[in-house]
Formats: C-alpha cells, structure tokens, sequence
C-alpha cells in the first residue's frame, strides 16, 4: 500500500503527467471542481469497486491513527511551551551566540585525559570525574571540576602544582575522551530514536547522524527542538525552536543548524501523505516532502490513470474543520480544456479516488 517516496519536479512531474493521465478519459464537459461535504445516504462513492471500498475504510483508519499518534507526541514535547524560530531564538538569547567557540563545560561522569608536558608520573589517559563532580590527581587533592571548560580545569590543575611546589609553570593539556554528563532525546523519523550523549559542538545534523539518520520514509519539512531555559533553578522553563528541516539537511539555511544543548529534545516529524486509490496504475501512499503538489502531478507519480478510470469524476477527500469534505475534480477538463490553473494542490492526509468508468 505503500509507494516509493521521491522527489518532486514541476515540469519534469507535469510533463509525466499530461503523457499518462489522459489514457482512458472521456469528456471535458462539466464543471472542473465541485465541492461538498459527505452525505453517506447518497451513494458518494459510485463508480468505486468493492475492494477500493474496503482500501479506502483501512486508509482512513490508518490515517486516522497515525493523526492521532503525531498529535499526542506532539503535545507531549511541546505542551503549552512558546514557540519561535531559530533567528527569534538567537534575539531573545543573545548569549547562546557565543556557544560556537566556547569550550565543553564539564560535568559528573565524564572521562578526561589530563597531560602534564615533561611529568609523566603526573599525566592521566583515563580520569574519570566523579557524579559529584570532582577528579582526583597525584599529588593533588581532589579537584572540583564540574561546570569548568577543559582549558580552566588545565590552569587549575597547573596552579595547584605550582601551590604544592611540585612544577612551576606546568604545561597541562585537558581533554575529554568520553561525554556522559550531558544527554539529548532525539525522537520521530530517524533510524534509531532514543537519548544521546551531547559532545561538544554537537549540531542537529551530528544527532540526526548519530540516530542513524532519516527513516527511508522521509521526513517533514519542519523539526523542533524542545530546549529547557534556566536549568536547576526556579525560572526554569522550556521553549520550542521551529527548524526548517529541509533547509538543514539541503545546506541552504545554516543558521538552523544549530549547536544542541544539554536535556534538548529534538524532534523530526514523519513526512506529510498523501493517499491515491482506484483505477491509477501505482495506487498507494507518497509523501509531500518539499513543495506544493497538484493533482495532475499526484496522478502522475502515481502512474497515471488506467484505460479504465473516470476521469472526469476524481474525488478528493478532505478533512477540513472536523468534516469530511469530498472536491470533485474533472481532470479531463484541467488537461484537455487547458484549465491548468484550476488544478487542485494536494494537502496532507487527502485521500485521492478515482472510480471506474461505468461506461
């Protein structure tokens, strides 16, 4: 039931499409669109076999679920939270802008390496911080390192030396071999959702990345970043980042790649649908990725109409203010009668029917 996602090409699309669609169809007389919402007792699906009955019911109600499962994730991270972009998050933190060329800050349970330049016996390849945060050195108590850059814990180590008459002016070099103090969720349309540990300079594409990347199904056009505010204080709070995700992962919008954060959720929604069923030669589920689609085009990357189909009397089903609406589209009329302009752009969920000639 599914199709094979893919991208779109207006005239590439538009050229499959005036080739395919018109195989079959008969009249472009009528009106081009008609409008209305369901009435059961009227026999809306005239023209329909049995079997495209029974697929229509199973889209819907896979629809129908899979509507329901996005909205409860949804509120789930995203709550009541403000909402902005990723420039209008930059202008009510300006600080964050420094983030790019500050050090790692350092926290319980990550793994240094700590090099003292010509004192071996004082080096450490594994030093392990503690969850309270503190390391332990040779000659040296234990030393407080949670909330400090690698460059402070190096001055810091090197004064302590130098306090203990154990090195004047000792060369240290901090490094962190392991991040385990600091973890983000990624969640939705990645190969391997789950929570991550944040290393330091991390971007969206690093964690869609380390998620295994997008699901062959494809993602939306838009990702969110849930991002807590004032952490571990009385002010703290969370905000949502509204990303375009396709700008991300096209290299065009470098400005919402931006560095993640510690307890950072982020969240890649599944491609929008679109569903075609009846007489089209590759009925089944495409995804609306990138741009506006039209019915022509949706026809067409759906094989276009067999011999069979009524093309004049494509329907398109709709839910539009909690009803569920039926656009009947003459597509004959739109090719044949040069009525492009009429075509019908395809939303999310539309379910797309075309009967079979009676005739």
């Amino acid at each position: 039931m599914e199709g094979k996602p893919m991208r779109h090409n207006t005239f590439s699309s538009l050229a499959i499409a005036l080739a395919v669609l018109t195989a079959g169809c008969g009249t472009t007389g009528g009106n081009v669109i008609k409008t209305y919402t369901i009435d059961p007792a009227k026999g809306r699906f005239a023209g329909i076999t049995d079997t495209d009955l029974a697929l229509y019911a199973h889209v819907k109600k896979t629809s129908e679920r899979s509507n329901a499962a996005d909205a409860q994730l949804h509120t789930v991270i995203t709550g009541e939270t403000q909402h902005c972009t990723a420039v209008e998050y930059l202008q009510l933190y300006p600080e964050t802008k420094s983030l790019s060329s500050r050090d790692y800050i350092v926290g319980g349970n990550d793994i240094l390496s700590i090099k003292v330049y010509e004192e071996n016996d004082l080096s450490q390849e594994v030093a392990c911080v503690s969850a309270d945060g503190y390391i332990s050195l040779p000659f040296i108590s234990k030393l407080k390192v949670d909330g400090l850059s690698t460059a402070q814990i190096a001055q810091l180590i090197a004064t302590k030396l130098a306090e203990g008459h154990y090195v004047l002016n000792a060369h240290v070099w901090v490094t962190v071999t392991e991040y385990n103090s600091k973890r983000y969720l990624v969640l939705g349309a990645v190969s391997k959702p789950g929570s991550y540990p944040l290393s330091a300079y991390e971007r969206i594409l690093n964690a869609i990345s380390k998620a295994g990347g997008i699901k062959e199904t494809g993602a939306g056009k838009k990702a969110k970043i849930v991002r807590t505010i004032n952490s571990n204080t009385a002010e703290e709070r969370q905000i949502v980042i509204d990303l375009d995700l396709q700008g991300i992962l096209q290299g065009t919008d470098q400005r919402a790649n931006m560095l993640l954060c510690d307890k950072d959720t982020l969240f890649i929604p599944t491609a929008e649908s679109f569903y075609i069923i009846g007489q089209v030669n590759k009925p089944g589920s495409y995804p609306l990725i990138d741009r506006d689609l039209s019915l022509v085009e949706g026809i067409g990357i759906a094989g276009g109409f067999t011999n069979i189909a009524e093309c004049n009397n494509t329907r398109i089903i709709r839910i539009e203010g909690g009803q569920e609406k039926v656009i009947e589209v003459n597509v004959d009329a739109i090719i044949r009668g040069g009525k492009i302009i009429q075509d019908v752009i395809i939303q999310p969920n539309d379910i797309i029917i075309v009967p079979e000639s009676l005739f």
